[in-house]
């Protein structure tokens, strides 16, 4: 999961939307599989009352719900690899869960299966200053990382705006983001090594903190893939040096094509900003009487720029954005003053998630990617798409890298809003790849784009990635229903979109 704990909620009393298995679970395989558990786990580590289950029925895209058969405690690697075995032994699904904070239901249970919490393994086994490695269990929250690194002068760079919350454990299986990631990476590179086990209890080891590993490169495979392939109980992370100085420059623009414009230019000028995003008007509206972050209201969009290293780096790097942005249109602009400006400029930004759940009762985060020079012509597209579904739309980008997080706002309670913005989502993301993007950049598929990654990508493809999968997991035990549709699935949510054998998109502007 790569941004803030939210998403779209469902209504009061409602059945759970999707589920692989839906069927109830009988009580005697229950018992059986809550004994075998028990004899592995403490009796206090195995719940299976609805009561107690409950809490992990989902994860921040809690429109989709399911309630497992039992969750499942370990505070060791030994008892992750017992609970393993035993689920395999007798054919139990697993569903391994971190924070809870994913935005994409790749957490949602399964249920006949075992929830794996992986909350109790929260330590931070070492910090190498002189390496610049921390090792940590996957339990550990994003922040604490740096949090314990900071006395060394280093910290961790991937910073999703759900930090405070989301684990690293969490942060690996999606590949995470954040507004830092177009200049010192996504958790891809910034992962050296991760152990764990697959699904026979095996154990795996994926890279090293010695640097390159011969042989295929198995650990950006198991980066992102979902908790699909393995279960991590450990993870070397790569720390950078905390930059002598960072400034932001805050610039308003008039038209979100211009903004669009803007970031495109910022790159092909050769500078590579530590953060730059874009927040539309009504994203500004909603957080700036939350956070006060000094936002241009008035403006239609608004790029934070973010420059960091030497004083003399940062100075000239400042002073070229600002005349690129000038010279794309910018109305206004302003230079962070002082460390504590510089925040507060960032946590508009960062708060635009919950912001988003004071203005609406109900939101829906979406997740794309785009090529940069694309953005403008994706923001005038979603103003149309909001006619057409008669739903509001807020706006909040990794501009740098194209990626989109767009927030539908709907209220579950009123008939038909939910189904208009599941809708609404799925034209945005079929449209990222009509520009030449993807279906994400760092929320994951879960169980929310199996029907988009029909339109991405080609039964070849999919069989590709099945058979990746049959290789890790043969008995597809782990995570199974997520984020690889079957060929049926995609058959039939063909049958809604194809005509004449081409795929249609239907009522969305073409460019």
């Amino acid at each position: 999961m790569s941004e803030a704990a939210g998403g779209a909620s469902a209504a009061a009393g409602e059945e759970p939307r999707w589920s692989d298995c839906s069927e109830a679970v009988p009580r005697a395989r229950r018992d059986a599989v809550v004994a075998a558990l028990r004899e592995v786990l403490p009796q206090a580590a195995v719940l299976c009352e609805e009561s107690e289950t409950r809490p992990y029925e989902c994860d921040a895209l809690a429109v989709f719900r399911q309630l497992p058969l039992a969750v499942a405690l370990p505070q060791d690697e030994a008892q992750v690899q017992q609970v393993l075995r035993v689920c395999r032994r007798l054919q139990v699904p697993v569903v391994p869960r971190g924070g809870g904070t994913s935005l994409s239901g790749g957490a949602m249970p399964h249920a006949s299966g075992v929830v794996l919490s992986l909350a109790r393994l929260n330590r931070i086994l070492s910090i190498d200053p002189v390496a610049c490695v921390a090792r940590v269990q996957p339990g550990v929250r994003n922040i604490a990382v740096s949090e314990a690194a900071a006395p060394h002068g280093l910290y961790y760079a991937p910073d999703p705006s759900s930090q405070i919350a989301c684990t690293i454990g969490g942060n690996v299986a999606e590949n995470s983001g954040g507004v830092h990631c177009l200049k010192y990476g996504l958790t891809v590179h910034n992962v050296l090594r991760v152990r764990g086990y697959t699904i026979d209890g095996e154990p795996l080891v994926l890279g090293s903190e010695a640097g390159d590993v011969p042989g295929l490169d198995l650990l950006a495979l198991a980066i992102g893939s979902e908790g699909l392939l393995m279960v991590a109980t450990e993870v070397s992370l790569k720390l950078v040096p905390r930059p002598q100085l960072a400034q932001v420059v805050m610039a308003s623009f008039d038209d979100v094509a211009k903004a669009g414009e803007a970031v495109a230019a910022i790159i092909a000028a050769g500078i590579i900003p530590a953060g730059l995003e874009m927040m539309d008007r009504k994203a500004a509206a909603a957080v700036e009487p939350f956070v006060k972050a000094g936002y241009d209201l008035g403006a239609a969009a608004i790029l934070l720029a973010e420059s960091d290293g030497t004083p003399e780096e940062v100075a000239g790097e400042i002073q070229d954005m600002e005349r690129v942005m000038r010279a794309a249109g910018a109305t206004a602009m302003a230079v962070s003053a002082s460390e504590a400006e510089r925040l507060r400029f960032w946590s508009g930004r960062k708060n635009a998630f919950p912001a988003a759940g004071r203005v609406s009762p109900d939101y829906y985060c979406m997740d794309g990617t785009i090529p940069r020079k694309s953005l403008g012509r994706m923001l005038q597209a979603i103003e149309r798409m909001e006619e057409k579904y008669a739903l509001r739309c807020m706006n909040v980008f990794h501009a740098g890298d194209g990626n989109l997080h767009p927030l539908i706002l709907f209220d579950a309670n009123k008939p038909g809003e939910w189904e208009r913005a599941d809708r609404f989502g799925a034209d945005i993301l079929e449209l990222c790849v009509q520009f030449g993007g993807t279906i994400t950049g760092e929320h994951g598929v879960g169980v929310e784009k199996l029907n988009s990654m029909c339109v991405q990508f080609s039964p070849g493809e999919r069989a590709a990635f099945f058979g990746v999968k049959r290789a890790f997991d043969p008995a597809g035990l782990l995570n199974p229903g997520k984020a690889i549709p079957t060929l049926a699935r995609c058959a039939e949510y063909g049958k809604m979109h194809v005509h004449g054998g081409e795929l249609r998109f239907p009522e969305l502007p073409r460019f």
